[in-house]
């Protein structure tokens, strides 16, 4: 992995692990470049092991689907740092994940694991939920609409909806009490925006930044737990209908599940659950605000909804990065990749891919077809997708016959963070019907 011709610039390998250049926009500028002159190298920065960066569509789609050849959870699913990640392993008696989720899972776990609660996702499932989530949405556009009478039209739209609608649904079939949901929002992006200085936890005092770092997640974490045993065991006792008794009351091979392996579903099922959504739903109104035209055209008939929604999530793309190694020697593309190297799959990028996507820094909400990647492939594909979609689609077919008018009101922020990134703040001015 030395070989001058598969190595990134330097400047460029620094961008691809600095969580600011995820809000700025330089991350895109990076993708673009590595797509058109090295769409599959290595990166060497600074303080980190090399790993090569899948950058295109494809290649992104032929690791995926490849389980077996390129795991999840032999090595860190998300870019750490040489020190951080020892520090885990030290913490954790050798595993290089402090929780252990569906996410950090490879076969035979993962698809018995995946198996405890997939039916609570199935479109023929969800289809029940609807009317529900109709109302919750409905609630949420009054609230909207409420908000501008006050403000004479303006509001952010991330932090008083796009943030508190999904939050609701998921945590409703999770079964947590609504009063808690501003805690589950908090440790979400604290979680998620660990290295935001608007979101992120203030770290403990420690003798260095990376203990410091490794500290602030370890209590986020230590939250999440401490909240979720209680649910566990109430689950336990008193057995409901909702998500947490399926997670607490779980068997794999007939013994119970670990109480680590319940805790990471939790936090899996409590975070990502909502704010990857919360995201997309944020990005589908910032692109009708500075696309009025496409929001005229969607208005005209309401089935052009799942377009927009596909298109949102295309352009929004939460997750950005994700981590595999390879369990044997392989080969991507022509190059070969040797057993146990790491890779960063980039799936903002492929989302941007110039060979698969027409024009595809615009946000197009009649793009048809639109083979985004967002939700992953393969074993991994995300098990909530059709629930995120079926919330947005509902929000914005409730939203669109009542929204008159909308456009930015000061410039949209983007969290720093270089796994999952979204929308903070996205200042508009509207008007209701």
């Amino acid at each position: 992995m030395t070989n001058a011709e598969i190595n990134i610039p330097a400047d460029l390998a620094e961008t691809l692990v600095e969580p600011r250049a995820y809000a700025d926009g330089r991350i895109h500028e990076t993708y673009a470049w590595l797509r058109s002159h090295k769409p599959l190298a290595v990166a060497q920065p600074a303080g980190f092991d090399p790993f090569w960066v899948v950058t295109r569509h494809v290649d992104i789609l032929e690791i995926s689907r490849q389980n077996e050849l390129f795991h999840n959870g032999d090595r860190p699913t998300t870019i750490i740092g040489k020190e951080g990640e020892a520090r885990v392993r030290a913490m954790t008696g050798g595993s290089p994940h402090l929780v252990r989720s569906l996410v950090q899972m490879d076969a035979p776990d993962h698809p018995k694991y995946r198996a405890l609660t997939q039916a609570w996702f199935m479109p023929q499932n969800i289809r029940k939920l609807e009317d529900r989530i109709r109302k919750i949405a409905r609630a949420s556009v009054e609230r909207m609409a409420a908000r501008g009478k006050e403000t004479g039209g303006e509001c952010d739209f991330v932090t008083e909806v796009a943030l508190h609608y999904p939050l609701h649904v998921i945590m409703e079939i999770l079964g947590v009490p609504e009063a808690d949901e501003p805690r589950m929002l908090m440790l979400t992006q604290e979680l998620f925006g660990a290295s935001d200085p608007d979101l992120g936890r203030k770290p403990p005092a420690a003798a260095d930044a990376t203990d410091a770092a490794m500290g602030m997640i370890q209590a986020v974490i230590g939250d999440f737990y401490q909240y979720f045993g209680k649910i566990s065991a109430d689950r336990r006792a008193h057995p409901t209908e909702d998500l947490a008794t399926a997670i607490a009351n779980g068997k794999i091979d007939g013994e119970p599940i670990s109480e680590l392996e319940a805790m990471s579903y939790y936090m899996i099922a409590a975070t990502a659950g909502h704010d990857t959504t919360s995201s997309s739903t944020a990005g589908a109104l910032w692109g009708l605000a500075e696309n009025p035209e496409q929001l005229a055209w969607v208005k005209q008939d309401l089935s052009r909804v799942p377009g927009l929604i596909d298109e949102a999530i295309r352009w929004s793309t939460p997750v950005k990065t994700f981590m595999r190694s390879a369990t044997a020697d392989a080969e991507v593309a022509g190059q070969a990749i040797p057993k146990g190297d790491w890779l960063m799959l980039c799936y903002a990028s492929g989302n941007r891919d110039e060979a698969v996507f027409d024009d595809p820094q615009a946000f197009r909400a009649d793009r048809s077809p639109n083979k985004q990647l967002a939700f992953g492939y393969g074993a991994h594909l995300c098990l909530g997708q059709h629930l995120a979609k079926m919330e947005m689609r509902i929000l914005y077919e409730e939203l669109l016959p009542r929204l008159k008018s909308v456009k930015l009101n000061g410039d949209p922020r983007l969290s720093q963070a270089v796994f999952v990134s979204g929308l903070k703040s996205l200042p508009i001015r509207f008007e209701m019907a």
